[in-house]
């Protein structure tokens, strides 16, 4: 009987190291498996972060994304900014700006490219 033990004990002692060596085979194989593009941040991260440095070097607040996408040098954003309050508000002016980020997320240019009341359509892109 007390061989049978000994075996016994020993047999879970084997599984024991087992299963410990392939959890940590897993861990090493999951850190591993991680690749440059988990480490890009989520679109809405990239969304809420570019409104809030523009706001910050532009002392305007954006009031809404209108364009959005992923670029080969990170992301590309049109935000439309309240730039003069006005009553009534249909007659405030808005302004459309370029916003370029890093892959990261860091804003890293911006640039006004259209002025416009906010009441009116845009006849560029054929609003109506």
């Amino acid at each position: 009987m007390s061989n049978t033990d000994r075996t016994s004990h020993s047999q879970r002692s084997q599984k024991n190291q087992t299963d410990s060596t392939d959890e940590t085979d897993n861990t090493e194989n999951t850190d591993n498996s991680r690749t440059a593009v988990d480490d890009r941040p989520r679109p809405m991260e990239v969304l809420r972060e570019a409104r809030a440095q523009l706001a910050e070097l532009t002392g305007m607040t954006p009031e809404s994304v209108s364009s959005f996408e992923q670029t080969e040098d990170g992301w590309s954003l049109e935000v439309e900014v309240l730039e003069l309050e006005r009553v009534p508000d249909t007659m405030s002016l808005m302004a459309s700006y370029q916003v370029e980020l890093d892959p990261q997320g860091q804003l890293t240019g911006y640039r006004r490219i259209r002025r416009y009341e906010r009441g009116r359509a845009d006849a560029r892109s054929g609003g109506r």
